[in-house]
């Protein structure tokens, strides 16, 4: 076995004496703790926290996140607990040590259950404490370094996990190297074949460049000088991943990527940046398109830059950053400039600003999400590291995901406002709220107060913000009129059992919640209203009171009393598709599982077989005496093939009274052409009316209500 690494007192040397002797002792502790444990490579374990807590170190952290990098495996795989670490080196670090720690003792469903839970355990605590995410992106970045060690199965779903997850939390909070070197590391793992042959063309297009940069840098360098721009130029190249990026993305062959390498200079102060790119503009030809102003609009993580992609000698792509020592600190560290560099807190305000509502955002998540899944997923589409840059009617900059909508936009401003628009303004024009937002454009949200969420929006929005409140809205919404409509169907299997609601007792409704494994009466209702409990199941538990005298007195059951279906029901009540039922039909009605109460029409084919396999499922139902909305119903019509038809039987349709929904044709045939409509009418009355106006025109041949 390998020898047990010493810590090297030197490379926290930035510590306060007192500090570094804490620091050691932390590191004896953890040797302690982890004796006779050895990692994959055969190296004793302790060697891993404490390359850890060096990485840490390069970042500046302090004392008590560096102590906690030492101990973040204790508690996970030894058996020293979270109070013993308080004991010794304080509460502070206990608490950076379990957001740290996994769940493991925990029992998950599966896998996935588990690495969510953790997800969101590591990211709640990042969003009270900062240094916790710190911490466990250095674990990440070691255990990256070392992966070569683990089997294969495991390296590629830690690097796949790296590439989700890791890596755009660290551009979020604008670690731009340790982004980078995330993204290499999991891109060398999952795709190794890969990455070795772009690696290997990198090297050599580097050689065969070597002239023709030296020659760019050189004339960089005499122009800004003439222009008197003092100026530290340095080579940067383009990273083995965003490489392979830009090759599947547009498509392109090695050969073809010409902009493999590229240059950062970096100046005194803000204003130089843009007298030195005036100076560049004058030596090359800037590409159109490619100039993009990081200064003026910075990016959500902090990032400040000016881009620019010049045409150089021979025709060769150059892509050029402008920055300033300052801006150049920030963009590689991060929100970890705020350890590194303390005499610029006041610059670094504004980056710890947006960082802190990007926590708090989290927060918001979670107490919205139903589970871990849902919140991991909701955090994934908020790591986006595109942007696009809108405005708001008084001039605000807001950054979006790219593909961002005016919903993403409303709900961004505030949750009022999404949850109430209903129409957008882009650049002064009303737009669909779908549509999708361009940098520069000003956006303006039209609100009402009777409006609100459509489910229809989580097809298109990006934003985790958006994503996250409609769903909060819709199943609050689900579960207060899932609660009403679970009121009617247990009052229903009570009077089929010749009881009423008003006779069960607060004592009858307590032991039925207990036995229900519900917290109130109202979970119980909304629970029958989605489908997971019977009513009639319901009905027994309240009534086992009275069981025993019913049985002894011979009285029967009543008879069943049917549901009134009004079509206002809202999300509890569905009408099938298969059938599209309208009032003046007869129908059935099925309690289906996290739907609650589906409507068929009593001849529908589908029905009649599940009511035929589950009859217990199926329920009485009937129209109320005025619905007070119109129904979608379905009509085949069959006519001539002749120019302007579609016209003609459009006009008849809305002369009677009924909106067209959903229109689609059959291939057109020699003689005959196939209509499906998808029509609004009152009842079957005002269907009749429709389908008699229709039969008028001399060019339909067929007509008849469709069914599936």
């Amino acid at each position: 076995m390998a020898a047990v690494p010493v810590l090297d007192e030197a490379r926290f040397g930035y510590l306060k004496p007192t500090d570094v002797a804490r620091l050691a002792e932390a590191y004896r502790f953890s040797g302690a703790a982890h004796a006779g444990q050895t990692r994959q490579s055969g190296e004793p374990y302790v060697s891993h926290p404490l390359a850890v807590a060096e990485i840490l170190a390069g970042w500046h952290l302090d004392s008590q996140a560096l102590m906690a990098a030492m101990l973040h495996d204790v508690m996970e795989d030894t058996s020293v607990t979270k109070a013993e670490i308080s004991d010794t080196f304080g509460k502070p670090v206990a608490d950076l040590v379990d957001g740290v720690s996994k769940l493991d003792k925990i029992e998950f469903q599966s896998a996935e259950d588990a690495q969510a839970e953790n997800f969101r355990k590591m990211l709640l605590a990042m969003a009270r404490d900062v240094r916790v995410i710190l911490i466990k992106l250095a674990d990440r970045l070691h255990n990256m370094r070392t992966l070569a060690a683990v089997a294969p199965a495991k390296r590629r779903r830690v690097a796949r996990e790296t590439m989700e997850i890791y890596a755009p939390i660290a551009n979020r909070l604008g670690l731009n190297e340790l982004f980078h070197e995330l993204q290499e590391l999991a891109f060398s793992h999952t795709h190794p074949m890969r990455y070795r042959v772009l690696l290997k063309a990198t090297r050599s297009a580097r050689g065969n460049r070597r002239e023709v940069v030296g020659k760019i840098e050189a004339a960089i360098k005499a122009r800004l000088a003439e222009a008197g721009v003092s100026a530290a130029i340095t080579g940067r190249e383009k990273h083995i991943y965003s490489i392979y990026r830009k090759m599947i993305e547009k498509h392109l062959s090695f050969s073809e990527v010409h902009d493999i390498y590229g240059f950062r200079v970096v100046v005194k102060d803000a204003p130089t940046c843009y007298l030195a790119l005036g100076v560049l503009h004058g030596l090359y030809k800037p590409v159109p398109g490619k100039f993009k102003d990081y200064i003026a609009i910075p990016k959500a993580n902090g990032y400040k830059s000016l881009h620019t992609a010049l045409i150089g000698p021979y025709g060769v792509p150059v892509e050029i950053q402008l920055r300033t020592e300052e801006m150049h600190r920030l963009a590689e560290a991060g929100v970890a400039s705020h350890w590194m560099y303390k005499s610029d807190v006041d610059s670094l305000s504004e980056l710890q600003k947006k960082t802190h509502q990007w926590l708090q955002s989290l927060l918001e998540i979670q107490s919205q999400s139903g589970d871990s899944q849902e919140f991991l997923e909701h955090v994934k589409v908020d790591l986006f590291p595109d942007e696009v840059y809108v405005f708001t009617p008084k001039g605000r900059i807001m950054p979006l995901p790219r593909g961002a909508t005016a919903v993403d936009f409303a709900y961004s401003v505030h949750t009022d406002i999404g949850n109430k628009c209903v129409a957008a303004k882009v650049n002064g024009e009303l737009v669909a709220l779908r549509t999708e937002l361009r940098n520069g454009d000003r956006i303006e949200i039209i609100t009402t107060g009777y409006a609100k969420p459509n489910p229809a929006w989580l097809q298109y929005v990006r934003t985790a913000k958006a994503r996250s409140n409609i769903r909060h809205f819709l199943k609050t919404m689900q579960y207060d009129e899932s609660a009403a409509l679970g009121e009617r169907l247990l009052e229903q299997a009570l009077k089929a059992a010749g009881h009423s609601s008003s006779e069960i007792d607060a004592e009858s409704w307590e032991h039925a919640i207990r036995d229900a494994g519900a917290h109130t009466r109202q979970e119980v209702l909304a629970d029958i209203g989605l489908g997971r409990r019977l009513p009639a199941v319901v009905a027994r538990r309240l009534l086992r009171k009275t069981e025993r005298e019913e049985a002894k007195s011979g009285n029967s059951k009543g008879l069943p009393a049917s549901v009134v279906i009004r079509g206002t029901e809202g999300m509890a009540v569905q009408l099938a598709s298969c059938c599209r039922p309208i009032p003046g039909d007869e129908i059935i009605g099925s309690i289906k599982k996290g739907q609650g109460l589906v409507v068929h029409a009593a001849e529908c084919s589908p029905a009649k077989r599940s009511r035929h396999n589950e009859p217990d499922q199926w329920i009485d139902v009937e129209w109320d005496r005025q619905p007070s909305r119109l129904f979608q119903t379905a009509v085949r019509v069959i006519v001539t093939n002749q120019r302007g038809v579609l016209a003609k039987v459009a006009s008849e349709i809305a002369d009677a009274g009924s909106n067209i929904d959903a229109i689609s044709m059959e291939e057109d045939r020699a003689v005959f052409t196939t209509m499906l409509f998808i029509l609004e009418v009152a009842n079957r009355q005002h269907l009749a009316r429709v389908m008699r106006a229709l039969r008028r025109l001399p060019e339909v041949e067929k007509l008849a209500r469709a069914r599936e």
